[in-house]
């Protein structure tokens, strides 16, 4: 008996910080100004990129990355960003060591820093790779390549 309250006490326990994660996750993307991140494979944003005519945004970043948090928390949650990235492109954050798609992408874009910011379309071709931090207007440029 008593092991079972501890078992159901320790599962409430890592339900509710599951909960509490994906809503700080939320928040730095879902506020209406930045950037809106996908929450879809990158097959699936590959078929929406060739249906749509857009091309894919990647985030690349891992957990541990300085300069991936920063981005996330400034440039990325900027409205003007937001704006001309969430009207040009399928956008999308891979954790590089988490992430399902993140060996692969790193393995086939040759990512070797953090952040690396690619932009591929629905074939999965490499149109722009850009390496290291990037400020709101570095990334409004860069949104400059697309339609």
């Amino acid at each position: 008996m008593k092991n079972t309250i501890v078992s159901i006490a320790i599962l409430v326990l890592i339900v509710c910080c599951f909960g509490f994660v994906q809503r700080e996750n939320q928040s730095q993307t879902d506020d209406g100004k930045g950037i809106h991140f996908a929450t879809i494979s990158l097959d699936s944003a590959k078929a929406l990129a060739t249906k749509t005519g857009k091309l894919i945004f990647i985030d690349v970043h891992t957990s541990w990355c300085g300069p991936c948090k920063a981005m996330a928390k400034g440039p990325f949650q900027e409205e003007k960003v937001g704006t001309a990235y969430n009207k040009k492109f399928i956008n999308l954050k891979i954790d590089a060591e988490k992430d399902a798609d993140g060996a692969f992408v790193s393995r086939a874009y040759a990512v070797q820093a953090y952040p690396t910011l690619l932009f591929i379309n629905g074939k999965g071709k490499l149109v722009k790779k850009v390496i290291g931090y990037q400020y709101a207007d570095d990334l409004l440029l860069l949104s400059d390549m697309s339609k």
